[in-house]
């Protein structure tokens, strides 16, 4: 089956819900990256989070996330569009031990920033930053999200070499008029659900997670990793910088070296790509 997004109503609570389990997805973000699993699990549970918010944009466009600390992880990106394809990495500290610990032991001081860019203003994009607020990655994206949508909110996340998984729960405006207990009962059997569980298909864990509930289960929204090589892109860039640096970085290195991280794509030139570049214009004869 391939990856999705599951959203889901707890309909007589007044409840909605998100569930996702990456699989291919999230082998191919991880692809030729030989991150320590600290780092990838990280990783794979900020890949989580991102499509599940990003399954919810009102408006077309490119949300991104990036943590940043002085931690021996310096960097956790990933982002998402609204054709839900994924894209992002993780930087460390040249020289860094890492082992298993918690977001600040990783991370240490830093914050979180948000970035949403949509179709209708796309040089105008909205842009939030907060503090690494919680211990798990899954404490920082709920504080967030009740900062900003003043609604409460519920999130748990697992990732490993084979899937990344979540599941986020958010009480509605109505919930406490249709049961009082409802929100506190349902954080109660959410609190039982193991990692490995997450990984199961959305149909058994709902039926399992909540046997007494009414849940309506939408379509799933599918979820696929997409960062193509961008080659005319690197060679508009590499104009910008004009005929005289490019000989410069030739005559200095030999070659040219460009390392797309985010896509963990390399584009080598040498001589060759002068001629390329800068063309002179055909002259006309009169």
């Amino acid at each position: 089956m391939s990856d999705a997004v599951h959203r889901f109503l707890l309909e007589d609570l007044d409840i909605r819900g998100t569930l996702i389990r990456l699989g291919p997805t999230w082998h191919e973000l991880q692809a030729r990256r030989d991150y320590a699993p600290a780092v990838r699990d990280m990783l794979g549970e900020l890949a989580a989070v991102t499509a599940m918010i990003g399954s919810s944009l009102k408006m077309p466009g490119r949300l991104s996330f990036q943590l940043q600390g002085h931690g021996p992880v310096r960097m956790l990106v990933m982002d998402c569009d609204e054709q839900m394809r994924l894209r992002g990495m993780a930087q460390t500290r040249e020289g860094a031990s890492i082992a298993a610990g918690t977001v600040p032991e990783l991370l240490g001081d830093g914050q979180l920033v948000l970035t949403l860019q949509t179709d209708t203003a796309p040089d105008r994009p909205y842009q939030s930053v907060v503090p690494l607020a919680g211990s798990r990655l899954a404490d920082i994206f709920e504080h967030y999200l009740e900062q900003s949508e003043q609604t409460p909110t519920h999130i748990m996340l697992a990732a490993d070499e084979r899937y990344a998984c979540g599941l986020l729960l958010q009480k509605l405006p109505d919930a406490d008029r249709r049961d009082a207990d409802g929100w506190n009962r349902i954080l109660h059997l959410a609190a039982t659900v193991s990692a490995a569980e997450l990984a199961l298909p959305a149909e058994t864990l709902l039926g399992r997670l909540f046997p007494e509930e009414t849940v309506r289960l939408f379509d799933p929204v599918p979820v696929h990793y997409h960062c193509p090589r961008d080659e005319e892109k690197v060679l508009d860039m590499l104009r910008s910088l004009g005929r005289e640096e490019v000989e410069d970085i030739l005559e200095e290195h030999d070659q040219i070296l460009i390392q797309d991280d985010i896509c963990n794509h390399e584009y080598r030139y040498g001589e060759e790509i002068l001629e390329t570049l800068f063309t002179p214009p055909k002259r006309t004869l009169h």
